[in-house]
């Protein structure tokens, strides 16, 4: 009998246990489940790039333009009853990035191009009045500034982008104020065609761009500048997800030589090469006469080795070093022409921006 009790006792302790245990196992008590806080590693904290958009859109700004022109649209003058031609005002969009805290901002040239009024609103929507400080066609940069204190951007490196990193492009798409979006680098060295001019190499990434984008920042997952955004390739007249961004270090560049010389002064040696060209070396199409190429004795299907003995193999690179030499500077090239191996010894003028190699 005593063993009986204790059976008892056992059991009944037992289910008291289960119950106040696993209450589930009886009844319909409903337990909602909660997760516990853990401390996020810090790949998993930039899953969200709040922290990034936080550090850059305080130097991303908007840029509104007008312009005047004339087309063949008459109005009658009520007060003077004369046939009068009228005046269109047609408005554009682009963005910009803050570059100093000076106001200075860098553009694309084509956002503000032939504009009588240029107007950039911040991200706390004040507007202000700008000055354009100069302009480089050749890579579709502008600087322009406001008379504000601003904070600009960080400048990363362009040789610390790899193909596969996170971009975020920040601007102004179709005028519905500061957006961002988010891609990856597939290119930081891309020619668009091998007909256009090498000056205008791009970053390519698939973080939507659409119009109102140019001119707006392309940045990595650290909030540093990696390109200004310019372009896109698309069927539709929308983001297909091929779009393109100036690299950083040809803003740079650009944004320096104009600050300190109101242009980009660049090299001329007055040689066009074939970019279609595909042997060793580079082949000269043709030769501006009395320039300081046929000056030195370049001569059209001449084949370029190198340049101040840097090898060099397509047309990026024989630019990439005369276009940052200054006029006065010689440059040694070494020559291919037919069997010979000649030397020529050119002296460095300044580009006409109206000749284009």
């Amino acid at each position: 009998m005593k063993e009986l009790r204790n059976y008892i006792f056992v059991g009944v302790l037992t289910g008291l246990v289960i119950y106040f245990i696993s209450p589930g196992m009886f009844g319909n008590r409903i337990e909602i489940i909660e997760a516990t806080p853990v401390k996020s590693t810090v790949a998993e904290k930039y899953i969200s790039y709040h922290d990034t958009v936080d550090k850059v859109n305080k130097s991303v700004v908007s840029i509104y333009t007008k312009k005047s022109i004339q087309k063949n649209t008459f109005y009658v003058d009520p007060k003077d009853k004369i046939l009068r031609k009228k005046a269109i005002i047609p408005t554009g969009q682009g963005s910009g990035v803050v570059v100093s805290s000076q106001g200075h901002i860098v553009t694309n040239f084509h956002v503000i191009a032939n504009s009588d009024e240029i107007l950039v609103r911040d991200y706390l929507g004040k507007d202000y009045g700008t000055a354009v400080i100069g302009v480089d066609p050749l890579t579709d940069l502008a600087v322009l500034k406001i008379n504000h204190n601003t904070v600009p951007i960080t400048f990363g490196k362009i040789d610390q982008v790899r193909i596969g990193d996170v971009s975020l492009a920040i601007g102004n798409p179709l005028g519905i104020g500061q957006t961002i979006t988010l891609g990856i680098v597939s290119a930081t060295d891309k020619e668009i065609g091998p007909g256009t001019y090498s000056y205008q190499r791009y970053v390519q990434t698939d973080a939507a761009i659409n119009p109102g984008n140019s001119g707006g920042a392309l940045v990595n997952t650290n909030g540093e500048l990696i390109g200004i955004n310019t372009s896109i390739i698309t069927q539709g007249g929308g983001s297909d997800g091929i779009g393109f961004a100036i690299p950083v270090d040809t803003a740079k560049y650009v944004f320096t030589e104009i600050i300190k010389n109101g242009e980009v002064i660049r090299g001329f040696v007055g040689i066009a090469a074939d970019p279609y060209y595909r042997g060793n070396g580079i082949l000269i199409r043709g030769v501006y006469k009395n320039g300081p190429g046929d000056n030195a004795g370049v001569k059209p299907n001449d084949i370029i080795k190198k340049i101040n003995d840097i090898k060099v193999q397509e047309v990026k690179d024989i630019q990439k070093i005369i276009g940052k030499s200054k006029p006065g500077d010689i440059v040694s090239i070494e020559l291919q022409r037919e069997g010979d191996i000649l030397t020529a010894n050119i002296i460095i003028e300044k580009m006409n921006y109206g000749l284009r190699e």
